[in-house]
């Protein structure tokens, strides 16, 4: 049994493929859609409903590891003119000894072969990337980057800083994570959709600067809320105890949300977090929050806004398996200080005093005591929950069931149309 996965755009030939993967081979085949969460994703939950053993995954993809079922990726072939992709490196790079890396989007990676044989006469510093599914077992040996599913080894003494970076690919959430994670290096693209080849005019330090903002907003907040965005990327699950623990040795109250693809009209009926974190695949953990009513960080933003043994040292991490245990970039947690001898510290953005150290969590936070005692139930929720605190403050709290006070009527036809105009309303001049 093996689950299909296709983006929408491929819905369409799903069936055909189904029949002859059956016909070759004999297995039973099952049709998924894509994820909730994106179509980047390998949607291993659904796989296992259906009860498979192996997912094929077509189209583009984030490439994150999975947990359980063994996964092959169909990236698929777009064209690519290879002479106009020359032509445009050879415009962007005039100087035949510039060290450059070439990235590409998945769906060009068949044309790279091509592109190396035209382009490395001529440049003998060029690295070319290469495209990998699975990560090789044990460590990164040094000189060598692997990231995103992208392997390629580093030959500049500087490392990456001296080297700039060409992405062969449209404009999009990959390009956009590569260019804040690799920030010290330059960027410059070719679209094959249009033909044309730029220097990417990103303002990186301005996005950066957008990030940091909403570090300085997590320091800020009391209540926050953790949202699921993928299950199915591996230690996604070791990551969400990473974050709650991280969350009560900092003093604030975390809530975990499974709401599917985030969206505004969703997020808005949380009104008591004061701000989200979202747990994703590198691709789409960037998320605009700009139409949000409350901002969405990312793991490593969280982290760098409650963890004090974490600084900001320029690089950017998109990839929350690298703040885990074991990863390269992971920090442990300092120990807790008394809330007496915490240092206090004030906020950039409100003026006001704030925690800057892990102090030991308030005997509200403390798990609750089996010791029976008899008291105000409603008083104690709100001591221990933010989130019925702010019930209790507000004037309207939803829908009252008044069992045996309403009078039995007969059903009715109601109004029709939208609330700002219903059919019965006569319209204003």
């Amino acid at each position: 049994q093996v689950a299909l996965q296709f983006p929408d755009e491929l819905l369409a030939d799903a069936a055909a493929v189904a029949a002859q993967m059956e016909a070759a081979t004999g297995a039973e085949m099952y049709i998924l859609g894509d994820t909730t969460y994106g179509s980047c994703c390998v949607d291993e939950v659904a796989a296992e409903h259906a009860g498979a053993e192996a997912v094929l995954h077509y189209g583009s993809a984030c490439l994150s590891p999975c947990r359980k079922l063994p996964v092959l990726h169909i990236f698929g072939q777009q064209p690519l003119d290879i002479r106009r992709c020359t032509e445009a490196f050879r415009e962007l790079y005039p100087d035949r000894q510039s060290r450059v890396v070439v990235l590409s989007d998945v769906v060009y990676a068949h044309a790279m072969g091509e592109l190396e044989q035209l382009l490395r006469p001529e440049y003998p510093h060029i690295v070319f990337s290469r495209v990998v599914c699975e990560d090789p077992p044990g460590p990164t040996p040094p000189g060598e980057v692997r990231q995103f599913g992208r392997q390629f080894p580093v030959e500049a003494l500087g490392g990456l800083q001296d080297c700039a970076m060409f992405y062969v690919g449209a404009e999009g959430l990959a390009l956009t994570s590569f260019m804040l994670t690799w920030n010290c290096c330059p960027f410059s693209s070719f679209d094959p959709a249009t033909g044309c080849g730029r220097r990417e005019t990103l303002n990186v330090n301005r996005a950066l600067m957008r990030r940091l903002y909403l570090v300085e907003r997590a320091r800020d907040a009391r209540v926050v809320g953790i949202l699921v965005g993928t299950l199915g990327v591996a230690g996604y699950l070791a990551v969400l105890q990473h974050l709650r623990e991280l969350l009560r040795r900092a003093g604030k109250r975390s809530y975990t949300l499974a709401v599917g693809k985030p969206n505004p009209a969703k997020l808005a009926n949380f009104l008591e977090v004061d701000i989200f974190v979202l747990v994703a695949c590198a691709q789409n953990s960037l998320l605009d929050s700009s139409d949000f009513y409350r901002p969405i960080v990312t793991p490593y933003e969280l982290e760098l806004a409650c963890n004090p043994a974490r600084e900001w040292t320029g690089n950017y991490l998109t990839d929350f398996r690298d703040l885990l245990p074991g990863a390269c970039a992971h920090v442990e947690l300092p120990p807790a200080v008394p809330a007496a001898e915490a240092v206090p510290d004030i906020s950039l953005i409100t003026g006001e005093m704030r925690a800057a150290q892990l102090c030991d969590p308030p005997a509200s936070q403390l798990p609750p005591s089996t010791t029976l005692a008899c008291r105000d139930q409603t008083r104690a929720l709100a001591e221990i929950s933010p989130a019925a605190s702010f019930l209790e403050s507000r004037s309207w709290r939803g829908l009252e069931q008044q069992l045996g006070q309403t009078p039995v009527s007969k059903a009715v036809q109601g109004r029709r149309g939208i609330a700002i105009a219903y059919e019965d309303e006569g319209r204003k001049q």
